[in-house]
């Protein structure tokens, strides 16, 4: 399974890199794709950096061939 991970924000920073595209096998959750992420990054509240698949935020999928999944950095009101 393939799947492209785009990182916004800080998270591209820590990353350095805005996207890439990963091939997985067998099944993974959004939550357990984002765990591998962001593992080794110097991010100090990964908690807070939330995941969308498909543009949905929801980190209970099960991830299918060809999402698109998007870490996103906290959002700040204004």
């Amino acid at each position: 399974m393939k799947v492209t991970v785009k990182y916004f924000g800080l998270v591209a920073e820590a990353a350095d890199k805005f996207e890439e595209v990963l091939e997985f096998n067998g099944e993974l959750t959004a939550s357990e794709l984002k765990a591998q992420c962001l593992n080794g990054l110097a991010i100090a509240d990964k908690d807070s950096v939330q995941i969308a698949v498909n543009q949905n935020l929801d980190d209970k999928i099960t991830l299918k061939d060809g999402d698109e999944v998007a870490l996103l950095p906290p959002f700040a009101g204004g």
